[in-house]
């Protein structure tokens, strides 16, 4: 065996040796972890990096549609769309015989994409109690999501979720509270805010259409007025009862006696009168 021919062995080794050694380090995704969060329905974006000078069939493997968008011998950028369940992307390249490959975990999410807000009753007098209920539809993991309910810019009641159903589903925050004059000069909303950033996806945030509270002045106490007026009544009848019979009384006595002791009374102080004069 000549020189050169122990030259090129050796030479051929170092480069897969190079390759191999890189170990988990062969794919990057440059600016992302390796597990990655995309809303339902949309794309994502994989880098497919070798550390070889010259790797052959660098590809990504996915059954999903994807697009090669440029790339040199090195390193292709893929795009890869419509991703709507959890899915495995591998990248993968051949060098001196043996394969190297690259798992990125792609876990889909259900972002708020409406934001509900009702207020019941929309007509409330000042020192009673309304509901405010936000209601965000079919959203997944619920975990990280925080639903504020606001009045104006004042927070009134906020509330984080907890729970990591992989499934869509309504989140619901409902709170009651005592309605004041203001709050009528006010307008009502809600805030949906999705945190996931920690696992490798992003900041998704919503807000609902602002609603108007009608305040009214405090109504009378119906019951209230309803007793007293009873009670005006009674005493009515009571004394109008009071009055007939002494009426009555006095007109029994006139028929039995035939005196009169207020018309006698009367002509008694006439006469007085008259003695005086004379």
């Amino acid at each position: 065996m000549s020189p050169f021919d122990g030259w090129g062995t050796l030479a051929a080794f170092l480069v897969l040796l190079c390759c191999r050694g890189s170990g988990e380090e062969e794919f990057e995704v440059p600016k992302g972890p390796k597990h990655r969060m995309v809303g339902s329905g949309e794309f994502q974006v994989i880098n497919c990096t070798a550390s070889c000078t010259d790797p052959k069939k660098l590809v990504l493997e996915t059954a999903l549609h994807k697009t090669l968008l440029e790339g040199q011998a090195q390193w292709k950028l893929f795009k890869v769309v419509n991703i709507s369940e959890n899915v495995e992307l591998m990248c993968s390249f051949t060098y001196g015989g043996r394969q190297e490959t690259k798992v990125f975990n792609i876990t889909v999410f259900y972002p708020p994409k409406q934001v509900l807000l009702t207020l019941w009753p929309t007509s409330v007098a000042v020192g009673t109690l309304f509901t405010i209920e936000c209601r965000v539809p079919a959203v997944a993991p619920l975990e990280g999501l925080t639903v504020t309910l606001l009045r104006g810019t004042e927070i009134l009641y906020n509330h984080t979720f907890v729970g990591t159903a992989p499934s869509p589903q309504d989140a619901l925050v409902s709170h009651n509270t005592t309605a004041h004059r203001e709050d009528g000069h006010h307008n009502f909303s809600c805030e949906a805010q999705m945190d996931l950033r920690s696992r490798g996806g992003g900041l998704v945030h919503r807000v609902s259409d602002p609603q108007r509270l009608e305040v009214k002045e405090p109504e009378p106490n119906t019951q209230m007025v309803i007793i007293i007026a009873v009670v005006i009544v009674l005493l009515l009848v009571f004394v109008t009862f009071v009055f007939l019979c002494f009426v009555f009384s006095q007109k029994w006595h006139r028929g039995r006696t035939g005196y009169y002791p207020v018309h006698d009374r009367w002509r008694r102080l006439i006469g007085s009168h008259r003695a005086q004069t004379l």
